[in-house]
């Protein structure tokens, strides 16, 4: 892949980089996981407050056309646009009062009928004038400007007309969509049950965050961190306490989150050193890795699999690289298990703030800053100076990964990259 067809495909999952040393291009690799997902069956109805931040599992069309009725934009009078007629300026009598939830009543011929806004426009009328466009005397008004017909007028039925489509499966329920439900009287709503994700850290020397440690030990920043990744309305988290490096209990553990979860996420234990028994596990349980190594950075030791009637994603140990191939990768695949419509994360564009330099070979996400606009409007981004990737420490000073694709050795300060807001 050319950096000019990154650019042209921003909102594109994955890299494009082509296969090397035996590494497989984060395409492919989701790709294959994306062939392996079974989407979720199981529905729910809901309320709209229940279901906010789920995801829609029917198409639903406005049962009603929005406006219900023709209602006033703002307050003023209402009148018959025909009775202007001549020379003005125009006085008509005020007949009458039409407020938000007031039936509707016929305007008298002749006349003009004080209006609020949202209320509905009296029958005959067919023009509102704005109050601060009128002089009004006693039980008259004056009108010294002709206006057009319709004006200040929400007419029935031009928001959304009966029957159209108002949204479609895959849809995560948030506030904008919750509102046109809402004004379109749809009270309950068909979702998805919510994705069952099981995370579980390998390793003998992790220790949870707050409790003392031991020489040799660390905490683990890596469950705390996805937890909070995968904290959505639309997912079941299953935390499991770290595991130590023993193929046993490793066994155990991995067999009960495989009967709970869908997923089960695991960090460490994928690579190839000694106590690096995960695989082993997985093959044990009757699983198998359907892709191992990646052609990316950082991140290469990532793993996808099933084990039991569960999906497994098998992430590095080392903090940054678990959160960045989560971003890139893991969370693509939990949207697509979960039913949304929109699978890929949003990517946009940025000109580098300096130069960088990149080993070819494979693609890199590096944690980037945005600094805002130039004068031309163009985004800005500043990579971190560090890429280790166990300096957890650097993640809150990123808003974004940059990435760089596998065959540039070099890019320049302005180089247009592609951008990965976090």
């Amino acid at each position: 892949m050319t950096l000019h067809q990154t650019l042209h495909q921003p909102d594109t999952p994955g890299c494009g980089c082509d296969a090397a040393d035996g590494l497989t291009p984060v395409d492919d690799a989701i790709a294959t996981w994306l062939s392996l997902i079974r989407a979720i069956t199981v529905t729910e109805r809901l309320s709209l407050t229940e279901a906010t931040g789920r995801v829609l599992t029917q198409d639903v069309c406005a049962p009603v056309g929005l406006p219900l009725f023709d209602n006033a934009a703002m307050d003023g009078y209402a009148l018959r646009r025909a009775e202007l007629a001549g020379a003005g300026p125009w006085q008509l009598p005020v007949r009458g009062r039409s407020r938000a939830g007031d039936a509707p009543t016929p305007l008298p011929p002749g006349s003009a009928m004080r209006i609020l806004t949202g209320a509905p426009v009296p029958e005959g009328a067919d023009t509102v004038i704005a109050q601060e466009q009128v002089s009004r005397h006693g039980d008259r008004i004056e009108i010294e400007v002709a206006h057009r017909a319709g004006q200040n007028i929400r007419h029935a039925g031009e928001d959304i007309a009966p029957g159209s489509p108002l949204l479609s499966a895959g849809r995560l329920l948030g506030a904008r969509e919750i509102a046109a439900l809402a004004g379109c009287g749809v009270g309950h709503v068909q979702v998805a049950r919510r994705l069952r994700v099981a995370v579980l850290c390998s390793g003998s020397e992790l220790v949870a965050p707050g409790r003392p440690l031991a020489a040799g030990q660390v905490w683990d920043a890596n469950q705390p961190m996805l937890a909070a990744a995968l904290t959505q309305p639309w997912i079941d988290l299953f935390p499991v306490p770290a595991c130590p490096d023993d193929p046993r209990t490793l066994r155990a553990t991995v067999a009960r989150a495989a009967s709970d979860a869908d997923v089960v996420l695991t960090t460490g234990g994928v690579s190839v050193g000694d106590e690096d028994h995960m695989g082993g596990v997985i093959r044990s349980l009757g699983g198998r890795a359907h892709v191992k190594k990646l052609a990316m950075k950082p991140g290469k030791p990532l793993t996808i699999g099933t084990v039991a009637d569960a999906l497994w994603l098998g992430l590095p140990g080392n903090p940054v690289a678990a959160f960045v191939t989560w971003h890139v990768v893991g969370q693509v695949l939990a949207r697509r298990m979960a039913g949304l419509e929109s699978i890929a994360p949003p990517r946009t564009l940025a000109a580098l703030a300096a130069p960088l330099c990149h080993k070819p070979g494979r693609c890199e996400y590096r944690l980037a800053t945005l600094l805002g606009h130039s004068a031309r409007g163009v985004a800005q981004a500043a990579c971190l100076a560090a890429t280790g990737s166990h300096r957890v420490a650097q993640l809150p000073q990123a808003d974004c990964l940059v990435m760089i694709p596998a065959e540039i050795d070099n890019l320049h300060a302005g180089a247009l990259v592609e951008v990965l807001p976090l």
